[in-house]
């Protein structure tokens, strides 16, 4: 299986670890991860500024639908960025701890 990473950003803190806990407790992530960022991105015509929470998770490909889905539930945006990457390269224990931390 291919270890990714799912990212998406949120209005603040307390939304950013609901949406973690939520995916993790679900087993659709076996962890995640919340930065503080600055974004800058045209919206309605105007371009906004302001201060986000990006939230990364930690997941299987074959899972994806399942966690886009879980995002697009739990998340107050209404057009909200989610998007993945595989890992190009992982050590083979910590894949491994991902596959069993998550519901595959």
């Amino acid at each position: 299986m291919t270890a990714i990473a799912v990212i998406t950003t949120v209005a603040n803190r307390k939304e950013a670890r609901a949406l973690a806990r939520a995916l993790v407790e679900a087993k659709l992530a076996a962890c995640a991860q919340i930065t503080r960022i600055e974004s800058i991105y045209p919206w309605k015509g105007a371009i906004e500024h302001g201060k986000e929470y990006r939230v990364l998770f930690k997941t299987l490909d074959d899972l994806y639908p399942a966690v886009e889905r879980a995002i697009r539930e739990l998340h107050s945006y209404e057009l909200p960025a989610i998007h993945a990457f595989a890992f190009q390269h992982v050590a083979p224990a910590y894949a491994a701890w991902i596959e069993e931390n998550v519901a595959a």
